[in-house]
């Protein structure tokens, strides 16, 4: 059944310096290549996915990781499986370790199940040996990896409620737990060790990024800037009205400047169909439209902000392009896709060629 086909791509027609990572979110492609799914190139030909995306110009593949999902999907042999993929097809490879059966995200931060009963201490230490583990079946399988997320958009904390960033331990409690997840990034056997990324939403809100940062920095913890070396953020439109492109940027360039890590947006996205959205769009954003053209203008912005940063602005992610059966990807908005379901293709991929 060919019921899409990859928007030949945004990022061909963005005049701006290369970031160095230019990436997508292919976390689903095995469950929608399962149900039937298949993709199609720019010339309506059927092919897989990381080749389609290789052509285009992306050349890191970003991965969500639980430890241990219900239905097998997202966890380690699933990761694996579709890694052998990235590789073979010469793209790299960004790990984002959720530390949770499930979604892990500003809403919730769900210890694993199997993880429930650990004291704090305990917990501390199965988070570095199954972060390490991990890593060491990547290295088994001769698949190296780039970035590595200890987390995924722990803005309010993660593994609650031991880590719960609002308890009166919280912050000392984060700190530990992210050290702990850091050192098992670099005591791994991976040949080549990948960067380590923090994430957090939100990241046109530099008061947020900065409250967060020095609380866990200064939580007695042990976390300290040596052991990371990306903050990452994501970065939606359709959410808060104040998320406006101007202030991303300043809060990006602040962020460099504090705390001298590299920066990055690792999720982002823009509408095609937003007929009813649930909140007001950023005052400077009112004029793209919601369009495949729209998405190409929304994509050549939010590059434009982390190009801004200099040498410290190194990457840009759309936030799952091709899962075919979430099109709403979370929002209010109908459709934010990259592909269409009706084997057409959208145009829209190719803009990471000139990012």
């Amino acid at each position: 059944m060919y019921l899409s086909s990859l928007l030949p791509l945004l990022f061909a027609t963005v005049s701006l310096a290369a970031l160095p990572y230019k990436g997508v979110d292919w976390s689903s492609l095995l469950i929608e290549e399962k149900a039937g799914k298949t993709y199609k190139n720019a010339a309506g030909q059927v092919q897989p996915l990381e080749t389609i995306l290789k052509i285009d110009g992306v050349n890191t593949v970003r991965q969500r990781i639980w430890v241990n999902p219900s239905d097998g999907n997202y966890n380690l042999d699933y990761n694996i499986k579709l890694a052998k993929r990235a590789t073979a097809a010469g793209l790299k490879i960004y790990l984002d370790f959720h530390y949770s059966d499930n979604w892990a995200d500003p809403g919730k931060q769900v210890t694993p199940a199997a993880w429930n009963s650990l004291s704090t201490d305990a917990l501390i230490k199965q988070v570095y040996d199954y972060t390490k583990n991990v890593l060491d079946t990547f290295q088994k399988n001769s698949i190296p990896l780039s970035i590595v997320s200890i987390g995924n958009e722990i803005t309010p904390g993660l593994l609650f409620p031991i880590g719960q960033l609002s308890g009166s331990s919280g912050p000392k409690n984060v700190a530990a737990l992210l050290k702990s997840a850091s050192k098992a990034v670099k005591e791994s056997t991976l040949s080549t060790k990948p960067k380590i990324m923090i994430h957090l939403d939100n990241g046109w809100n530099w008061s947020t990024q900065q409250w967060w940062y020095d609380t866990v920095l200064g939580s007695g913890g042990g976390l300290s800037t040596s052991d990371f070396d990306i903050q990452g953020v994501s970065y939606y439109p359709f959410y808060n009205s104040a998320a406006t492109l101007s202030a991303l940027g300043t809060s990006l360039s602040n962020m460099a400047k504090k705390y001298g890590k590299e920066v990055q947006v690792v999720e982002t996205n823009w509408p095609t169909y937003c007929p009813k959205p649930a909140y007001a769009f950023p005052s400077d954003a009112k004029s793209i439209p919601f369009s495949v053209d729209g998405q190409t203008q929304w994509m050549k912005a939010v590059a434009a902000k982390v190009s801004a940063v200099g040498s410290l602005g190194t990457g840009l992610f759309y936030w799952e392009p091709a899962w075919i059966d979430n099109a709403s990807l979370g929002s209010s908005c109908g459709y934010n896709l990259m592909v269409s379901d009706s084997g057409q293709d959208m145009g829209s991929l190719s803009v990471y060629s000139s990012i």
